[in-house]
C-alpha cells in the first residue's frame, strides 16, 4: 500500500511513496490538464521537486509551458510523446540527434523565439563540420516532427522547419554483386560457417536483423519456405532488442528455391555437430544462425567474417546489406515482376522497390521491347 501525504501549498500537488521505495512528486498542470510527475529518493527531495514544478508552472518554463527552452521541450517530447510510439532503435537514434546536435546548438533558445534562421544556420554549420547531407536532413527531420506537436498543442504558431531547406542527398550508387559474382561468393563459402547464411541472403535479400533472428520454428524445409516474424539488433545501452517488422508487409512468408533448402539442411547438420562440441556451453535459443554457443550472433562480428571472405575471394568489398540489393538486382534483371520482388524484400509499397532499383528498369524495358518485337515479327 502506497502512503500519500497531501500538500496544501500553492497549486496543490501530492508527495507519496511507491512500493519500490521511491518518492513521487505529482501535480496537475493547470495550463494543459496533464499530470506532471517527478521521482526522488527521499521525501524531502520529492517535496523540493514539487515546489520546483510549481515554480516552473508559474514562470511558464515547465515542459509544455510558453517560456520553456527548446531543450526542455525536446526532452519532454522525446520521452513523453515520441518514445511510446516508435521502435527502440528509432528512439535511440533520434535521442542521439537531440542530445548530440539539437540541444548543444540551439537548445538554449526559448521555444517561441526559435526562428527559421536558427534552424537554417544549424543545418549549414553541420554541413560545414563535415556531416553527410543525409545526416543533416535527419537532424532537421527530427526537429520538424517535434515542432509539429508543439504547433498542435498551441505552444507555437507555426513550424519554422517548414521554410528551411535541407541539403540535397545524391542518389547513392549501390555496389552490388552480379549473378556471376554471387555464384563465386557461394562457391568460396562452400564448407565455411557462413555458407548457409550467405546462400539464404543472396537468394532472398533478407535483412541482417531478419536473418539473425530467424528460428528453426520459422523454417519449413519440407514445404520449402520460411516465415519472417521478427528482427533483432544491438541498440546502444539497451542491448539486444527484438522487434516485429516495421510494417505488415515485413511480416511475410518467403518461398525458397531448392538450392537454398539443401544449404539449410546441410547447415542444420553442421549446427547439431557444433552443439555437441559446445556441450554445456551451448545455450539453446532455436536460432538458425547463432554464434558458436547458440546465442545471438553479434552483427559486427558477422560483418568482419563476411569482409574477410570477400577479400579472400577477390570480390568487391561490399557491405553485408549490399547482398540485399544484389538479390533484388539479380531478380529484377532476370525479368521477375517488381511486385514479386517487393513482397520478397518486405517493402511496404511497390514505389519503394521501384525507386530503390530504378537503375535496373531500363534494361528490363529493353528486354521487354525485344520480346515484343520478336512476337510482332513472327
Amino acid at each position: 500500500m502506497m502512503r500519500e501525504r497531501k500538500k496544501s501549498t500553492y497549486g496543490g500537488g501530492t508527495v507519496y511513496r511507491r512500493k519500490d521505495g521511491r518518492y513521487v512528486a505529482s501535480i496537475k498542470n493547470p495550463n494543459t490538464g496533464a499530470r506532471v510527475v517527478r521521482y526522488a529518493r527521499t521525501q524531502k527531495e520529492a517535496e523540493k521537486k514539487l515546489e520546483d514544478i510549481k515554480f516552473e508552472i508559474r514562470q511558464g518554463t515547465l515542459a509544455t509551458g510558453p517560456n520553456q527552452t527548446l531543450a526542455q521541450y525536446l526532452e519532454y517530447w522525446l520521452e513523453t510523446v515520441h518514445r511510446p510510439l516508435v521502435r527502440i532503435s528509432t528512439y535511440y537514434k533520434n535521442r542521439g540527434i537531440i542530445y548530440n546536435h539539437l540541444i548543444p546548438a540551439i537548445g538554449k533558445i526559448t521555444l517561441q523565439k526559435l526562428t527559421p534562421y536558427h534552424v537554417q544556420d544549424l543545418c549549414h554549420s553541420k554541413e560545414q563540420a563535415g556531416l553527410k547531407p543525409g545526416t543533416v536532413r535527419n537532424i532537421r527531420q527530427v526537429l520538424h516532427i517535434a515542432l509539429d506537436k508543439a504547433v498542435s498543442w498551441g505552444l507555437v504558431g507555426r513550424n519554422v522547419c517548414d521554410v528551411v531547406s535541407s541539403p540535397k542527398v545524391g542518389v547513392r550508387s549501390e555496389t552490388v554483386l552480379d549473378i556471376g559474382q554471387a555464384k563465386q561468393l557461394l562457391e568460396i563459402a562452400r564448407g565455411n560457417r557462413l555458407e548457409g547464411l550467405l546462400t539464404l541472403t543472396v537468394a532472398t535479400g533478407l535483412r541482417r536483423g531478419e536473418i539473425l533472428s530467424l528460428k528453426w520454428a520459422d523454417v519449413d524445409l519440407e514445404g520449402g519456405s520460411i516465415q519472417i516474424r521478427r528482427t533483432m539488433s544491438r541498440v546502444g545501452k539497451f542491448g539486444i532488442v527484438t522487434t516485429e517488422p516495421k510494417t505488415a508487409k515485413g511480416r511475410r512468408k518467403v518461398i525458397l528455391p531448392q538450392f537454398v533448402i539443401e544449404a539449410l539442411k546441410q547447415h542444420r547438420q553442421y549446427q547439431l555437430e557444433r552443439k555437441e562440441q559446445a556441450g554445456d556451453k551451448w545455450e539453446e535459443n532455436d536460432f538458425v544462425f547463432p554464434n558458436l554457443y547458440g546465442r545471438f550472433w553479434e552483427p559486427t562480428y558477422l560483418d568482419q567474417m563476411f569482409k574477410r571472405l570477400l577479400v579472400k575471394s577477390g570480390l568487391p568489398v561490399v557491405r553485408f546489406h549490399d547482398l540485399r540489393h544484389s538479390a533484388a538486382t539479380i531478380l529484377l534483371g532476370m525479368g521477375i515482376h517488381p511486385k514479386v520482388v517487393q513482397e520478397l524484400l518486405g517493402h511496404s509499397q511497390i514505389s519503394i522497390t521501384l525507386d530503390t532499383y530504378s537503375h535496373v528498369l531500363p534494361s528490363m524495358q529493353q528486354e521487354a521491347m525485344k520480346k515484343l518485337n520478336e512476337r510482332f515479327n513472327q
